[in-house]
């Protein structure tokens, strides 16, 4: 009874696409015969185009389509899973709203777990050939003092390593990976909104770089616009914090003090940052907590980097860092966070900033995405068909657990160290980033275990609520030893209460049951639709 109600609803369908299609083969016949019989041979040519333009405009807003996947953007997320589904046999068209090289201050940095998924998802090449530099682990300074963090890659290929680059370099090579699939066409325009349709979306309306209005429609749509996504609201309830700003310069004839590191100084206000983004450059950016910062126009900005931050920066970097100021090239952008909250949507799916966001004080956003990438993958792998667009969004809730236990510790790791390494009135929080900085110096598993974390190589969360305790353990003991007095002791467990009104809010964000206990969710074990 139900294969004979299916193949009837097939014939039906059979026969509208044939009505249909002699509908538009008998327009396209008037068509070529208006154009021979009436136009000189002198208009064809561009009448022509005009015919071929208007023929494509009506193709995709027939709402018949054979692509896969649309993808909106080709940042680092929407390239590499441009290339990813691409390789995979789907046909994928991106829309990105500007093709030409990015040019940003942030997304340079890309951790070794990062490029572990880069490995992964087989574009290790794009780091090749854009004076990408080897990053090897952090050097942390406070008060004079410095330590190196390694990352542990002992277990690892030689090749296995942090890199940090230009990001608009790295962007491109991706793209360009991307293009040069058969099945993916990139497309320049702007995307003005969503296609939906009983609560389905079936595709995006967007406008082309010549100015045309065009719908395309697919059976699966993802949404990769970045930071200043205007597409989320529709598909996940975003709360987007800016704790701060970082301030961008580019350092030149100057050296680290430890070669191939990144370096954190936790400075007052907040922390600084420096590493290399090719053989010659060094990138400087400086934390303003808040969402305002000094003027550059007026040279407030350019006063505060000389009198706060100059008399803060390592010796060997401060002449560059002086000679960067006054070459005036300043850069300002927002660090905005926010937690993965989706709704989902049938026919559509959020990825990279413009579904999660997390302070870039870590470097950790590139992994995050990537390996958001490979978990989409294996689950797009088996499937066939995605035209079952409500099939198809039950299926992929579990795509929003299992991404959870690496996203959520990158993302939870990123909030406490950036408050951790803030400077505060609050004694209790001072003695809390004294204690840090104390306990990643000892060296062995006190430093391995956070930097592996940070790196994205063993992104445990319980690995993390235990070495940040640990933390303020060893910062409550120092104020206790070697005689506890009443106000010693207060301070202490002020301590132990801001450490954890610092994390306990961030995992309860990003979700206490996915980020700890994922197999208990059922999505966790969602079977593959039958075919």
């Amino acid at each position: 009874m139900v294969l004979s109600s299916r193949l009837s609803a097939l014939s039906e369908k059979m026969v509208d696409q044939t009505f249909l299609g002699s509908i538009f083969a008998l327009l396209f016949g008037f068509v070529v015969l208006y154009h021979l019989v009436f136009k000189k041979n002198g208009e064809r040519e561009s009448e022509s185009s005009t015919v071929t333009t208007t023929l494509i405009e009506r193709s995709k807003n027939s709402g018949e389509s054979d692509i896969d996947v649309i993808i909106v953007g080709a940042g680092v997320a929407g390239a590499a899973l441009a290339h990813t589904l691409g390789k995979d046999g789907r046909k994928v068209h991106v829309i990105e709203r500007d093709l030409t090289e990015p040019d940003r201050i942030v997304g340079e940095l890309l951790q070794p777990g990062g490029y572990l998924k880069l490995i992964e998802l087989g574009l290790e090449d794009c780091v090749e050939e854009i004076d990408a530099q080897k990053v090897f682990g952090y050097a942390l300074f406070k008060d004079g003092k410095a330590t190196r963090l390694s990352y542990p890659l002992e277990k690892f290929h030689s090749d296995v390593s942090g890199r940090s680059f230009h990001n608009g370099r790295f962007v491109q090579r991706m793209r360009e990976k991307a293009a040069s699939l058969p099945n993916v066409q990139l497309e320049q325009g702007t995307v003005t909104s969503l296609l939906e349709e009983k609560g389905t979306i079936r595709g995006v309306q967007y406008k082309t770089k010549s100015g045309e209005e065009l719908k395309v429609y697919a059976p699966l749509t993802v949404v990769c616009d970045g930071c200043f996504s205007n597409l989320r609201r529709s598909l996940c309830t975003p709360k987007v914090d800016v704790p701060s700003c970082f301030v961008g310069l580019v350092l030149e004839d100057c050296q680290l003090p430890y070669a191939n590191h990144g370096h954190v100084i936790l400075a007052d206000p907040s922390p600084i940052l420096f590493y290399p983004i090719s053989s010659t450059e060094i990138r400087c950016l400086v934390d303003v907590p808040g969402q305002k910062v000094p003027s550059i126009t007026n040279g407030e900005m350019a006063k505060y980097l000389k009198t706060t931050v100059a008399p803060q920066v390592p010796p060997e970097l401060l002449n560059a860092f002086i000679s960067a100021i006054e070459r005036g090239n300043i850069r300002t952008m927002p660090n905005r966070s926010m937690p993965a909250a989706p709704h989902p949507t049938p026919g559509a799916l959020l990825m990279g900033d413009a579904f999660n966001m997390r302070h870039p004080l870590t470097g950790g956003g590139m992994t995050v995405a990537l390996s958001d990438i490979v978990v989409l993958r294996n689950l797009l792998k088996p499937l066939h068909d995605l035209n079952d667009a409500y099939t198809l969004c039950k299926y992929l809730e579990s795509f929003y657990t299992l991404r959870k236990p690496v996203a959520a510790t990158i993302n939870t790791l990123a909030g406490a160290l950036y408050k951790v390494f803030s400077a505060s009135p609050d004694r209790a929080r001072n003695e809390m980033r004294r204690a840090c900085f104390d306990y990643l110096s000892l060296g062995g598993v006190f430093s391995n275990g956070p930097i592996s974390l940070l790196s994205g190589l063993n992104p445990r969360p319980l690995s993390l609520v235990c070495h940040f305790f640990a933390v303020a353990i060893i910062g409550v003991g120092r104020l206790l030893l070697p005689f506890p007095s009443p106000k010693r002791m207060w301070i202490g467990a002020r301590l132990i209460s801001s450490a954890s009104e610092i994390i306990f809010p961030i995992i309860k964000a990003e979700g206490v049951r996915q980020m700890f206990f994922p197999a208990t969710v059922p999505a966790y074990y969602r079977a593959v639709p039958a075919k």
